[in-house]
């Protein structure tokens, strides 16, 4: 049962998000061949280390304090 939580999907992103993207950056929708080569790049530009820390920055106090 454990395992289920550290495996559970926080974010995803979808064919729907793509072809959004598209119709807004390109004013059309991608082709399946498109869609293969956004799906195999699309990683190397999320910066995923960064965009939890900055979730855990907004939404969780430390109780550390920094002396003068």
């Amino acid at each position: 049962m454990g395992n289920y939580r550290n495996k559970k999907i926080i974010y995803s992103i979808n064919v729907t998000d793509i072809q959004e993207v598209a119709q807004e950056v390109l004013d059309r929708k991608l082709n399946k061949e498109e869609i293969i080569k956004i799906k195999e790049s699309i990683g190397d530009y999320l910066d995923w280390f960064q965009a939890i820390e900055n979730s855990i920055n907004k939404h969780i106090t430390t109780d550390k304090h920094v002396e003068d």
